[in-house]
């Protein structure tokens, strides 16, 4: 009953909200005239530093109250890290990862680090959208190989539901958005917690789900450097998942806002936007990059935030979009360029691809702990959210 009876509390905040209009704000939920608009009358509630930072704290705070990151458990460090079945190749070493996000519930992941490792590096978060066992993939495997080679320590992590993140009974959990939210920031403090990890240099980087998780943490946590969320920053879309929009961050009965803010809030930090021509994101040049900029310009750090737009290309994270994210961290991170071979961009062919189940966190040798919470009501249970 108490399963069933925070369900409904989820249905009814998320879906009715504070009064009669929904909350949520999914999917397509305008057209593409709709949000044009939307971002004239976005701009016209600022127009300079101080009012663009208080309709960002704004924004701010509707994300953390939206998901109820505010209410998570209080934790610091605690990682219980296990790493297993470490392996090296060219220029860079993949180990298994399992870290503890809360009490009993676990991320899993690959950790790649680079060979020739200086005494502090830089680190990237690596998520991942949404296909089954996508961390698994050849393409996760060779951007995360490539900046390793480059100097950076590499955390490729589970989307909630996927790979060996199994705890939750699928990805439809309600509050899925906050769990990934809030494993991201877990990632990041276990990566800050090493003594190997510059705390300056660091990154995130991930494609379409990936690319909302992206941008939703470098908005509102501030120890991630550079961002580069690719083919997901839209005006109209706004994810069409509940883990980017099923809960409601975009929208409270003081506020509207849409992806493009959100990812302005990474201002003055680095950032790039890679967009294509045949998804949400084919308007970007014109609609969401302009918005952002001058964003940027309040902070005089135009020069730091790029858009990279293929209008002949799809919705993917493939080599092309690889090829531009690895040349933005080299230079935001002080990676190494000189460590891969440039012909006349990356040449990923040194990549050991390996078979899924040796990139697996949980083997019959090493099964999930025996603490761990199983199913969505053992979960909701113990956070226990108002």
């Amino acid at each position: 009953m108490k399963f069933i009876k925070l369900v409904f509390m989820f249905m009814y905040a998320c879906l009715s909200g504070y009064s009669q209009e929904s909350m949520l704000c999914q999917g397509a939920y305008w057209i593409e005239d709709e949000a044009n608009l939307k971002m004239k009358e976005f701009a016209a509630e600022w127009n300079n530093l101080e009012s663009w930072e208080q309709r960002a704290a704004t924004i701010k705070e509707g994300i953390i109250n939206g998901m109820k990151l505010d209410q998570m458990p209080k934790i610091e460090g605690n990682f219980n890290a296990q790493i297993t079945n470490t392996r090296k190749f060219d220029g860079y070493i993949v180990e298994n990862i399992r870290i503890e996000s809360f009490p009993g519930f676990y991320i899993t992941g690959n950790l790649y680090r680079p060979v020739n490792a200086k005494e502090k590096n830089a680190a990237v978060l690596s998520p991942h959208g949404h296909l089954k066992d996508k961390r698994l993939t050849h393409y996760v495997q060779k951007r995360c190989a490539v900046l390793a080679r480059m100097g950076a320590i590499v955390f490729a992590y589970d989307m909630v539901g996927h790979g060996d993140s199994h705890q939750v009974d699928s990805h439809n959990i309600p509050i899925a958005l906050l769990l990934q939210t809030w494993n991201s920031k877990r990632v990041l403090e276990y990566l800050l917690s090493r003594s190997d990890v510059d705390p300056e240099r660091t990154g995130i980087t991930g494609g379409s789900g990936g690319g909302t998780q992206t941008f939703i943490l470098a908005a509102i946590d501030d120890r991630v450097k550079v961002s580069v969320p690719c083919v997901q920053v839209s005006a109209h879309f706004f994810g069409g998942c509940v883990c980017e929009s099923g809960m409601p961050i975009h929208k409270s009965k003081n506020h509207q806002t849409n992806n493009v803010e959100i990812a302005a809030l990474c201002a003055p930090r680095p950032m790039l936007l890679i967009s294509n021509g045949n998804d949400w994101t084919r308007n970007t040049p014109r609609i969401e990059y302009p918005y952002i900029q001058k964003v940027y310009a309040l902070y005089d750090a135009e020069h730091k935030v790029e858009n990279v737009h293929l209008p002949a290309e799809k919705h993917d994270y493939g080599y092309s979009k690889r090829s531009v994210m690895y040349n933005f961290f080299a230079y935001h991170l002080k990676l190494n360029t000189g460590a891969v071979s440039w012909t006349p961009s990356v040449n990923e062919d040194f990549v050991t691809i390996l078979p899924e189940e040796q990139l697996k966190v949980y083997t019959s040798d090493n099964p999930i702990p025996a603490d761990a919470l199983k199913g969505n009501k053992a979960i909701m249970d113990y956070l226990n959210l108002q």
